[in-house]
């Protein structure tokens, strides 16, 4: 959501009217961040990194996007890693067990 207080502005969408019977161009007024506006991933990484760490990963200081979590399951020690770029995600899983 947005911030409290903030106001966003965007122009309509193709095939909407731009101006109004007055003549002055209309432009609309955003209640929630949408895909492919500015703010959008800004308001998904201010949801998503809370989450992470609310369930035990690390965010790294040289990467505040990179966030790790180790844990060690039946004596073996295991590695999960995600990255996050604006909307997108990328997760690495290291498992040291004797069968990989």
């Amino acid at each position: 959501d947005l911030e409290q207080g903030e106001v966003v502005y965007c122009h309509p969408p193709p095939g909407y009217e731009t101006t109004g019977p007055d003549g002055k161009t209309r432009v609309c007024r955003v209640v929630k961040p949408i895909y492919g506006m500015a703010q959008a991933g800004r308001r998904w990484q201010r949801s998503l990194f809370p989450w992470l760490m609310s369930w035990g990963f690390n965010q790294s200081h040289s990467d505040p996007c990179v966030f790790t979590c180790e844990r060690i399951i039946e004596d073996t020690p295991q590695t999960l890693i995600i990255g996050c770029y604006v909307d997108d995600l990328f997760v690495l899983y290291s498992d040291d067990g004797p069968s990989s």
